[in-house]
């Protein structure tokens, strides 16, 4: 079949390369000339596990390809997804004027039947009005041809995208056209086989179907983040907590792990999108935006540990940063942790030696050189010489360290671990003086 996807940022690229990886045609637009010419280099700008030889191999095979030219983009499939950037503005709400901007780019080119897909994450009401908005750019061209609008969000993980593509949990198809679920059925089959995961409702269902799931994510960490806090006073261990609470099958293990705030590019800005749409329509948020506080106060949880071990004396000391990114496997440093806790550091006046496996490239974008921050290869290395660890990103080669090698090139053995990676009575064995999220210290 005959895809096109207007953005080439993490979901436009995933959703391309993983229907092209199933023997459909893909043109991926973008109106920003650099990455099209970067991409068409074989240079993917994101960090993905496994998305640039899937990005790769396609376009070799001549099943993937990227271009700025909107009118070839709209000619070329029968599906049009739009699959560009929703940004915050400064009242929470999303930003939809580049999804628009798609919308009628489409329609001051269609010249046949053509599907129109929201892949962004956008506030309920967005096909209605994408459908407007084309039928506006046809109806200024004096032609009348024949459109739907289907909302079909995306579920994906970063660190996990291509996987959740091609084996999703659920395919979510908010339409109100049989024609249009028939072909988006048909796009899909090669990703349901092996039982129906296609769920049918109506746009405006599915549109909030997604931004749901992510406040309930969002409020799942939140709760537990709540509890440590409440852990930490009376000096309970969250960990045994957890154990316990994930055992009734009416709740579970899955996400009720404490640390140190939410990030990236979807919680954040989703959990605020929902409670501006909610408020929108005359609904008090109470719930969402006690989410937000709650984070926004987990953030500050690493800094404050530190500043109480030192006694508010942090200027002029060096303190180590294992983890960037918002997440393993992602270099994806937006709303993480750990930019919380580095400008409050600088603001303290202390300096900053920091270790991620991927993310060292994000963050000279976003701070550029300092004097006062030092990027290691190493993670070792960005050890020497610091009064404290913070950990704020629970990679898999942070797990299982060398601690008698930490404790040898630390100024002093202190560990502060957003992510609850060790056990106390091992970090007290070896002679550390260790605080973790809603544990007691030691």
């Amino acid at each position: 079949m005959r895809v096109t996807i207007y953005g080439s940022g993490y979901v436009g690229l995933v959703t391309g390369a993983c229907f092209a990886q199933a023997g459909n045609t893909v043109v991926c637009v973008d109106v920003d000339e650099a990455k099209v010419a970067a991409l068409l280099r074989g240079e993917v700008p994101i960090y993905e596990p496994g998305l640039e030889a899937l990005v790769r191999a396609n376009a070799r095979a001549g099943r993937l390809r990227f271009t700025t030219d909107v009118a070839a983009g709209v000619a070329h499939g029968l599906f049009q997804f739009i699959a560009v950037g929703t940004p915050p503005d400064e009242d929470g709400s999303a930003d939809l004027r580049h999804v628009l901007d798609v919308a009628r780019a489409i329609g001051a080119h269609m010249e046949d039947y053509r599907i129109v897909v929201d892949k962004s994450t956008v506030p309920v009401g967005t096909a209605d009005r994408v459908r407007e908005t084309v039928q506006e750019a046809l109806a200024a061209r004096g032609r009348q041809v024949d459109f739907d609008v289907v909302s079909n969000p995306e579920f994906l993980k970063e660190g996990a995208a291509i996987a959740d593509f091609t084996k999703p949990d659920r395919i979510i198809i908010g339409s109100d056209s049989e024609r249009a679920t028939r072909e988006l059925r048909r796009l899909y089959q090669p990703f349901n086989r092996n039982h129906d995961r296609i769920l049918v409702m109506d746009p405006r269902s599915a549109e909030l179907t997604k931004y749901a799931a992510n406040a309930m994510l969002a409020t799942k960490i939140s709760f537990m983040n709540e509890l440590a806090a409440i852990a930490e006073r009376l000096g309970a261990d969250i960990e045994r907590v957890r154990v316990g609470i994930g055992s009734d099958p009416r709740i579970g293990y899955h996400f009720i792990y404490p640390g140190c705030g939410y990030g990236g590019s979807c919680f954040p800005k989703d959990v605020k999108a929902l409670v501006h749409t909610a408020e929108q329509a005359g609904c008090e948020a109470a719930i969402l935006r006690a989410v937000e506080a709650v984070n926004a106060r987990q953030k500050r949880w690493l800094f404050e540990r530190l500043a109480a071990h030192y006694g508010g004396e942090l200027a002029g000391r060096t303190i180590a940063v294992w983890g960037l990114a918002f997440k393993p496997n992602t270099d994806d440093m937006r709303e993480a942790p750990s930019r919380a806790l580095i400008e409050a550091l600088w603001a303290s006046g202390a300096r900053v030696r920091a270790h991620d496996p991927v993310a060292g490239g994000q963050a000279r974008r976003l701070w550029g050189e300092r004097a006062d921050l030092v990027l290691c290869e190493d993670p070792y290395e960005a050890l020497d010489g610091a009064a404290a660890l913070a950990i704020c990103t629970e990679w898999e080669a942070f797990r299982s360290p060398d601690f008698e090698l930490m404790r040898a090139r630390l100024a002093a053995p202190v560990i502060v671990d957003g992510r609850n990676l060790y056990d106390p009575e091992q970090l007290r064995a070896a002679g550390f003086r260790y605080y973790a999220v809603g544990r007691p210290p030691v």
